[in-house]
């Protein structure tokens, strides 16, 4: 009887250890706030609506940081060695919908993870632009959505999230590490439909940071969901040249560099749109200088400026776009901050329209948002 209660009380020692062995985390931001915007157009089918251009008050979830749930966890396999995964879903804090109509939106992957050797990693994950490259942006570092390059054209905004990738990401050695993706496209007979590839090398230091990287997309219309003109929406930037593409290309670079309470930092990014029939490309240029100031341990105030320049080679036109972003954020506790923020665009060169990020484009070459949101982590 003695024997087989020590017996029951190994196996239980056991079990309590295996557990403590595998940890499962859940997780989630809450970010809800009121838009006004200054003119902002109707659409039929992704279709802008001329001369339909009005003043805009809404509800709208997730700017600066997309509201969503997670699970994160992993297992212990000894040796240095550890199961990984992630299940993150996106969803609207103002209706509850489903973020993209999808279980997990933004990330549901699984792998291994090694401290010698690196993580790999299988699912639907971020590319290594947005991994190694969002930092040095403003709209990565605080305003999200409405402060991104226009219409987030170069995903630095993580736009979307890769389907099918498999990612490595090595370890950091003397600040320096490396990440790359690959997405095959999964379509029989055709090896590059709907692939994706990506890699990025990146430095972080006390103070100087920086990091460059290259991200391909094949079919960028059926292969991401990417930010395609439909349902209403329209892409007044790049939406024609998104659907008719045969690829998307993305090159970016960035800096950052900290001083006490102050940052700033830069960004660069090339995006070019090559159609289907060939010949005929749409290239963009974005060029970013952005700062923050911690004023108070609770209060923060960042600002920058975009600058951006296309080339049509269809129609040998050159869009031009400038956008100003500002924002002030307060901390109520560690878990919760109330924020306001400000963004103004205008077109020129040969852009018919401005249109900043997450709304309809306007029906003039000017178009302002404002913010009042609040933001709670859990």
């Amino acid at each position: 009887m003695k024997k087989a209660a020590m017996v029951g009380a190994t196996l239980a020692l056991m079990s309590l250890g295996a557990r403590a062995q595998s940890t499962v985390t859940l997780y989630g931001i809450v970010d809800l706030g009121i838009d006004y915007a200054s003119n902002v157009s109707k659409a039929s089918n992704g279709t802008g609506i001329a001369g339909s251009g009005g003043r805009l008050f809404q509800m709208q979830s997730g700017v600066p940081l997309g509201s969503r749930w997670g699970l994160l966890g992993g297992e212990d396999l000894g040796g240095g060695l550890r199961t990984v995964f992630r299940l993150e879903s996106g969803f609207d804090a103002a209706n509850g919908a489903l973020g993209g109509g999808l279980a997990f939106s933004r990330n549901a992957y699984v792998g291994l993870s090694s401290k010698q050797f690196g993580t790999v990693t299988f699912g639907r994950q971020w590319d290594a632009n947005v991994d190694q490259l969002e930092a040095f942006t403003l709209n990565g570092q605080f305003g999200g959505w409405y402060f991104a390059h226009p219409n987030d054209m170069d995903n630095l905004d993580n736009g979307f999230s890769v389907p099918n990738a498999i990612k490595y990401v090595s370890p950091t050695f003397g600040g320096v590490t490396v990440e790359g993706h690959y997405s095959p496209g999964g379509v029989a007979g055709q090896f590059s439909t709907n692939s994706t590839y990506s890699a990025a090398v990146a430095y972080a230091g006390s103070q100087v940071s920086a990091a460059v990287g290259y991200l391909h997309i094949t079919d960028p219309s059926t292969a991401v969901a990417g930010y395609v003109s439909g349902g209403g929406f329209a892409n007044a930037v790049y939406g024609d040249a998104l659907a008719a593409a045969r690829s998307q290309s993305v090159l970016a670079v960035g800096a950052s560099y900290k001083l006490g309470a102050f940052k700033v930092s830069t960004d660069f990014s090339n995006t070019v749109f090559r159609p289907k029939s060939g010949g005929a490309n749409l290239t963009f240029q974005n060029y970013e200088l952005s700062g923050s100031y911690q004023l108070t341990p609770a209060l923060v105030v960042a600002g920058g400026f975009t600058y951006t320049v296309g080339h049509d080679d269809r129609t040998d036109t050159s869009p031009k776009y400038e956008q100003l972003n500002l924002l002030a954020q307060y901390a109520l506790s560690k878990r919760t901050s109330v924020y306001a923020m400000v963004a103004g665009q205008k077109a020129s060169g040969d852009a018919p329209v401005a249109q900043i990020a997450g709304f309809n484009p306007s029906s003039s070459k000017r178009q302002l948002a404002t913010r009042l949101g609040i933001t709670h982590s859990f």
